[in-house]
């Protein structure tokens, strides 16, 4: 299991914003409250239950663009992310919806953040029930 993961940005309010919009649905929430320091760079960091950690540090953005694929409990928490990442200034990559390609289950949507990182939400259960 992933301890926690840490991407450069160029704008750490702005991609403050975005992660606390984009991670909410998720089950993510902010553990740094304001930005720390660490070897004189700022940085910012969101946890989920199981403490499973993103931060994001102020530099020079990082390279080459990441994709971060984020697990989500239900086929509406890909859609709340989605939503939620968008309003929060993050450009649509791929709307929620099933990726037959990936697997039969695959439901994912994906946007890229401020600095042009792909970032996803995906939920491989199979659609509930009618």
């Amino acid at each position: 299991m992933i301890d926690h993961l840490a991407i450069d940005v160029s704008d750490l309010e702005k991609s403050g914003r975005f992660y606390d919009q984009a991670l909410k649905p998720l089950g993510y929430r902010r553990v740094t409250e304001e930005p720390r320091e660490l070897g004189g760079r700022r940085y910012l960091g969101w946890a989920d239950a199981s403490e499973t950690d993103l931060y994001v540090n102020e530099a020079v953005s990082t390279q080459p663009r990441l994709h971060l694929a984020f697990r989500a409990a239900t086929r509406e928490a890909v859609d709340a992310f989605y939503a939620r990442a968008i309003a929060a200034g993050g450009e649509d990559n791929g709307a929620p919806g099933p990726r037959p390609h990936y697997h039969e289950h695959y439901y994912g949507a994906f946007v890229l953040d401020p600095d042009g990182h792909n970032v996803e939400a995906v939920c491989h259960d199979p659609p509930p029930a009618p």
